[in-house]
């Protein structure tokens, strides 16, 4: 190389990244509940930005509740190709904090699970959900691109970034009783959850959703992730891991 030139930088593949990659991006997926959505303007294609709220279905697509009087859903009625920047933000610099861009296409759906798991996220949006403007869209996600901080950066395949649900169908329809159960009846394993396996401050933490790689937690505004030791082999390990976590969680000093 001569004097003076320098070799560009480019993300890594996330498999051959320096780093987690791929766990950084879904713990990001998982929790950020808002995000900029990038849609293209129906006349002249040039890009629109603007602020949405965001849940995840079971196996990590990001869900949009979006009101057909905004232009971003009109943009994407015209086009569904869209991009979703995720960044939960935080003291000092906002490029030092990591943050993850998910590009896809944005589906309309109806599926009641949709529903369940983004008021599960947002129950606030409860108020305005059933308005005949408003429909829930699902982005079918096409890759991904981490940057997590200062020279860690990386890019992910679908495949990498979403969960595999293979094997393990009914474990969504299991879903809303388990948490109903966890919540009315396991509040202090819920709160010990996010407290000790996620070093969350105390607070009001409900189980929100889970899936075979882990736990989604929220009180008021916060949101915490607890990743299972190992990915659920059947719907039927559910039960047992959460006990297991219990009687971890208990364990760690001054718990």
């Amino acid at each position: 190389m001569a004097e003076g030139e320098r070799k560009q930088a480019a993300p890594l593949p996330a498999a051959e990244a320096p780093f987690d990659a791929i766990g950084l991006a879904k713990s990001l997926l998982r929790t950020v509940r808002s995000g900029a959505l990038a849609t293209l303007e129906r006349e002249g294609g040039a890009p629109f930005a603007s602020l949405v709220t965001v849940a995840t279905d079971s196996d990590g697509t990001p869900l949009l509740l979006l009101s057909r009087l905004s232009a971003h859903t009109l943009n994407l009625e015209a086009d569904p190709r869209c991009s979703l920047l995720l960044s939960p933000g935080g003291k000092g610099d906002p490029l030092a904090h990591p943050r993850l861009t998910v590009t896809g296409v944005a589906e309309r759906t109806t599926e009641a699970r949709v529903r369940t798991r983004f008021l599960a996220r947002h129950p606030k949006a409860a108020l305005y959900a059933d308005f005949p403007d408003f429909a829930f869209f699902r982005l079918a996600v096409r890759a991904g691109h981490l940057n997590g901080g200062f020279a860690r950066a990386a890019t992910l395949t679908a495949g990498e970034l979403l969960t595999d649900l293979s094997g393990l169908d009914g474990l969504a329809e299991s879903e809303p009783g388990a948490i109903a159960h966890m919540n009315e009846d396991h509040a202090d394993a819920v709160a010990l959850y996010a407290t000790r396996l996620a070093g969350e401050e105390p607070g009001p933490w409900r189980l929100t959703g889970f899936d075979p790689e882990g736990l989604d937690l929220m009180a008021g505004d916060r949101t915490a992730r607890v990743v299972f030791p190992e990915r659920l082999a059947s719907p039927a390990a559910l039960r047992p891991t959460l006990v297991a976590m219990a009687a971890q969680a208990r364990a760690v000093p001054g718990s």
